[in-house]
């Protein structure tokens, strides 16, 4: 997303790099003022709500200036770097010389408005430079010709809303999918909102002030002066506490997590299950030529349990849907795997899990998990999950109550696989045991039916041989 500020400098705005995010921290800057860049050249790392990704610039031209330093939360739709396109001079008081080669030419400044003959090719997240598209005229005054190519291309760009002289005849308030769904969980009529986003788009936070006022009017003017002083008040030993500010991966967290809590009625139920012959089985499948060059470990096999499990109780993989009052029965499994990661929890999921032979799971496993622990989990990686499984064994506990990825009906939590005694085949043996703890949302799957599941998995991973015999 770019604007013109003069005829050869031009300004790259934050992107919105995943659905609904409406801020992004600049993790770290990878080039500099005076140096060049090039169309689709990597210039900085920022880290989403989501995950980390790196910003490509649309267009060649001279690092004019960093609007913001690393570590900086910035709004999307803000400018964070201008670019010089003139032909690669940098500020004259940095670089009084040009270059001796100049790079292509580039698009003149009004170009936008100019008529052209063709689209061009853009970059995801970044609009278009210029366009033949028309869009259909609204009904009312007529605009200026220059302002409706503003709102068109602020429009195309996904943050945009129609400059003042056409506010008057916006029929729709401007606000994401995710936050017209909140405003109407809440019962906030969004023409009411007044918006705080760039370009006029209202937020999360717009919808919750508003919410705010409404319940309490008498305190708005106080509450207005309140921050300020209140802010100076607070005080603490830095010697003896260290206050770590909540952004990022950390704050969509615990925002899901909250919302999750406290709207799907949690149940958990338990089970310790002697998983002896499922270890053996894993040896036995390290030395198998299919799995060469694999990682086979026990959450492989877990995994394909849930899954078998899931198949023969097909309603637990269901979604709740609010606004229409349905609950939606899924024919696919997108099977999301907590990861824990220097900048928080992520639960990425693997498409069409339902579908893979054991094989191609272990794969889709070793990619997921190496992916996150590079910090390149994508959003579009964490969206769409139907059910999740946790394994916090790997911290030596032997289990816990999951919380529910939102959106989603069940979690499986695999704890500790660990040498105990165990009654078997009528006498006391040390056997390889562990205990699992479904936690499932109560509007969708009932005692009934999340005991089967957790049954289901547990005598699969006692006689594994149950993955051929139930699948």
């Amino acid at each position: 997303m770019t604007t013109m500020t003069e005829a050869s400098v031009r300004e790259f705005k934050m992107p919105d790099v995943g659905e609904g995010l409406t801020e992004a921290e600049i993790l770290k800057w990878y080039v500099q003022p005076g140096e060049t860049v090039t169309d689709g050249q990597v210039v900085c790392e920022v880290e989403t709500a989501k995950a980390a990704v790196e910003l490509p610039i649309p267009y060649d031209g001279v690092v004019r200036a960093l609007h913001f330093p690393e570590g900086t939360t910035v709004d999307v739709g803000t400018a964070i770097i201008a670019v010089d396109v003139s032909g690669g001079a940098a500020p004259a008081a940095e670089q009084p010389a040009p270059a001796a080669e100049q790079p292509p030419a580039p698009r003149p400044a009004d170009e936008p408005k100019a008529e052209g003959s063709g689209r061009q090719p853009v970059l995801v997240g970044y609009g278009v430079a210029t366009s033949s598209t028309r869009r259909r005229p609204r009904k009312g005054p007529e605009v200026p010709v220059q302002q409706a190519s503003t709102a068109i291309q602020t429009e195309l760009n996904g943050h945009g809303a129609a400059p003042p002289a056409a506010s008057a005849v916006q029929e729709r308030p401007l606000a994401k999918p995710p936050v017209r769904k909140l405003a109407k969980d809440l019962g906030v009529d969004l023409t009411t909102v007044v918006p705080s986003g760039p370009d006029g788009i209202i937020t999360r936070e717009d919808v919750h002030a508003a919410v705010a006022r409404s319940q309490a009017p008498q305190q708005e003017a106080p509450v207005a002066a309140a921050p300020a002083p209140a802010q100076t008040a607070v005080s603490y030993d830095t010697t003896r506490e260290t206050r770590i500010p909540v952004k990022g991966v950390r704050k969509a967290t615990a925002a899901a997590m909250v919302g999750s809590a406290f709207t799907a009625p949690h149940v958990t139920e338990f089970v310790t299950v002697d998983v002896t012959r499922t270890m053996k089985l894993v040896e036995e499948l390290k030395q198998d030529k299919e799995f060469a060059g694999l990682r086979v470990n026990p959450l492989l096999l877990i995994a394909k349990a849930l899954l078998v499990a899931i198949r023969r109780n097909p309603d637990v993989n269901a979604s709740w849907d609010e606004a229409a009052q349905e609950i939606v029965v899924k024919h696919y499994v997108n099977l999301g795997i907590a990861a824990a990661t220097p900048r928080g929890l992520i639960v990425p999921n693997i498409k069409d899990a339902h579908a893979k032979t054991l094989p191609q799971l272990a794969e889709s496993l070793g990619e997921l998990v190496s992916t996150a622990r590079e910090g390149k989990t994508s959003p579009a990686a964490m969206q769409g999950g139907t059910v999740t499984i946790t394994n916090v064994g790997v911290f030596g506990v032997d289990t816990g109550t999951p919380i529910l990825n939102p959106g989603e009906s069940a979690i499986l939590a695999v704890g500790a696989i660990k040498l105990q005694p165990w009654v078997h085949k009528g006498k006391v043996k040390p056997r390889q045991v562990t205990t699992l703890a479904l936690s499932f949302d109560h509007r969708l799957v009932d005692g009934e039916l999340g005991s089967k599941v957790l049954a289901d998995v547990a005598a699969i991973l006692e006689q594994p041989k149950r993955l051929i015999t139930w699948a």
